[in-house]
């Protein structure tokens, strides 16, 4: 059977790769996964991990030298296809294939998860790569439908929509939610929960804005916020400099406990595609503010979340308070968000979407693109 290499990214794209990984080789599909090393423990048996530093911004002596050796990589196994999430991952990979000769290379498939963020340089950069999947990719697969349109901006002509799935999680056992409880140490008072990756994207900076607004309540809430990334060092300087009683939980396995300890799962978000803690929040029956990015508002509609516009700290505090402030709206909230994620497509459907255009390419009658 053909061969697969999902190239990964940082992020909630890990845990869809970990599982499109996974069920590739359950498939009997060949995988191997060219992600940081650190990731290792994310991948089972069976799986090879071929350590690749694809950083979130350009180091272009680095990037050069890591693009020539994914070449030379992909030369001696010689996949039948290749998997890239992230612009940056599809361009390295679209890089490393560009010297291949015509009809003998494999075939390029990149899934977009995000939309450009950060300043002017940043945003220039992304839609460079974005230029450069949309001309080399066989197939664009996009995690929203404003993804899809902005990859048939680019010049993509094979895009379609794919709908990224929460992975499944068992219920937390009672000693697993005591366990995230004492971590967390709120002694009583409510809990306002973030989840994701510690970057601008996710709006942790305008959480921690709200939390010390919320300081002065009669019971003030405890706001923790569970995820690594570059944005650590300075969300723990704005939260002391605000005086926000705002805890760093750091990377956690344990989610669905750490949702079960939650009083409100606050989603500050600039920009989404289908965020898998919303999905998560949503299935677990939690109480949920997210701000109208991407896709979210598709996920929840109005019911099964307060949505509130995007960098805006005040309107943050004033929808967790009101939800914490009404048991009647909490529950309203929780009952919908977990009728809406009854919806949600599997990652079983997901997977198969996947095989199924892996089998498509494969039996093209073309043959090998050129």
């Amino acid at each position: 059977l053909p061969a697969a290499v999902p190239l990964a990214l940082s992020g909630g794209a890990t845990a869809h790769v970990a599982a499109l990984a996974a069920g590739c080789r359950d498939a009997g599909l060949a995988v191997r996964v060219f992600a940081p090393a650190g990731m290792s423990a994310l991948f089972g048996a069976g799986i090879a991990l071929e350590p690749t530093r694809i950083g979130d911004r350009p180091r272009p002596a680095s990037d050069a030298a890591e693009i020539a050796r994914l070449g030379r990589k992909l030369r001696t196994w010689r996949p039948a296809i290749v998997h890239a999430h992230g612009v940056r991952s599809g361009a390295f990979a679209a890089l490393a294939l560009l010297s291949w000769r015509r009809g003998g290379r494999p075939w390029l498939v990149v899934t977009v998860h995000n939309a450009p963020s950060g300043g002017i340089y940043a945003r220039a950069v992304f839609r460079v790569l974005e230029r450069l999947c949309a001309w080399r990719a066989d197939e664009v697969l996009a995690a929203s439908p404003e993804l899809a349109a902005r990859m048939r901006a680019a010049g993509a002509t094979s895009v379609s929509t794919f709908e990224v799935a929460a992975p499944a999680a068992a219920p937390p056992t009672d000693e697993e939610v005591a366990k995230a409880r004492a971590d967390i140490g709120a002694n009583g008072r409510p809990v306002v929960l973030g989840v994701g990756r510690l970057a601008p994207q996710k709006g942790f900076d305008v959480l921690v804005a709200a939390a010390a607004r919320w300081r002065e309540r009669a019971r003030a809430p405890l706001t923790v916020i569970a995820g690594e990334g570059p944005q650590a060092a300075e969300l723990h300087r704005l939260a002391s400099h605000a005086g926000a009683d705002v805890l760093l939980l750091g990377r956690r396995d344990d989610v669905p406990a750490l949702l079960a300890v939650a009083d409100v799962v606050a989603v500050p978000s600039r920009w989404e595609a289908r965020a898998l803690v919303v999905q998560e929040a949503m299935r677990a029956g939690r109480p949920l503010v997210a701000t109208r990015a991407g896709a979210t508002p598709e996920l929840t509609g109005e019911d099964g979340a307060v949505l509130i516009d995007a960098d805006d700290p005040v309107a943050l505090a004033a929808a967790v308070t009101q939800v914490l402030d009404d048991p009647h709206l909490a529950a309203a909230l929780a009952a919908a968000a977990v009728a809406r994620s009854a919806t949600f497509p599997t990652e079983a459907a997901a997977l198969e979407a996947v095989l199924a255009l892996y089998r498509r390419l494969c039996d093209a009658s073309a043959g090998w693109p050129s």
